[in-house]
């Protein structure tokens, strides 16, 4: 049987692989994250988390799904917290999100045109707008009973480099707040004009 040949991206891939394995030098970190935290994020191609947050090889768990939302990553979640000890959960949402420019209607509709069934489709959790889809997700995980209650969850919109960034209103925090209220937990999204991919105002934890 002739062997099919690999799609150029591919060849491409495994390519950048060879350069990259030739040069790792972080075989011997240890297995939990030094930063005892894992960061939830949304799997967009254009956002790098662990970039954007200053991260290297062995800080953290990042773990990305569609939307980066919290029923998807659960079992990532319990993992990284009872297996190897992170303490804080970081959750980044971003405008410009994907997620909400369809409804499960929609994709569901798609999928039954192409398969001809509709069994066994399922949640995909696009959600109508950024603070309910971060709030959502908070409130989630918190009321796991599998997550350990001295692990802290907190919630940040990232303001993608396509939005425009909101009109200054406050000189202290660089930008307008929105108070957002979640069952047991309560968190600031502060968004600033000068960089879109400012984090500096996280959140507060539970």
């Amino acid at each position: 049987m002739a062997t099919q040949e690999k799609p150029p991206v591919v060849q491409e891939l495994l390519q950048a692989n060879e350069k990259y394995k030739n040069s790792f030098t972080n075989g011997d970190l240890p297995l939990p994250p030094a930063k005892k935290v894992a960061v939830l994020a949304c799997m967009d191609a254009r956002l790098d988390p662990a970039r954007a947050l200053g991260l290297e090889e062995g800080d953290a768990h990042v773990i990305r799904n569609a939307g980066g939302r919290a029923k998807d990553a659960l079992r990532s979640l319990i993992i990284s917290q009872i297996l190897l000890g992170t303490k804080h959960v970081v959750i980044l949402h971003h405008t410009d999100c994907g997620m909400r420019t369809f409804s499960n209607a929609d994709i569901q509709a798609k999928i039954k045109e192409r398969d001809g069934h509709e069994s066994d489709i399922p949640d995909f959790l696009p959600y109508p707008d950024d603070e309910w889809g971060v709030r959502e997700d908070i409130q989630l995980i918190r009321d796991s009973p599998h997550v350990p209650k001295d692990v802290t969850v907190h919630g940040v919109q990232r303001m993608h480099a396509l939005q425009p960034a909101p009109p200054m209103s406050d000189r202290d925090t660089g930008g307008p707040s929105v108070q957002i209220a979640c069952k047991r937990v309560a968190f600031v999204v502060k968004f600033s004009k000068t960089s879109p991919w400012d984090f500096r105002n996280c959140c507060n934890g539970y």
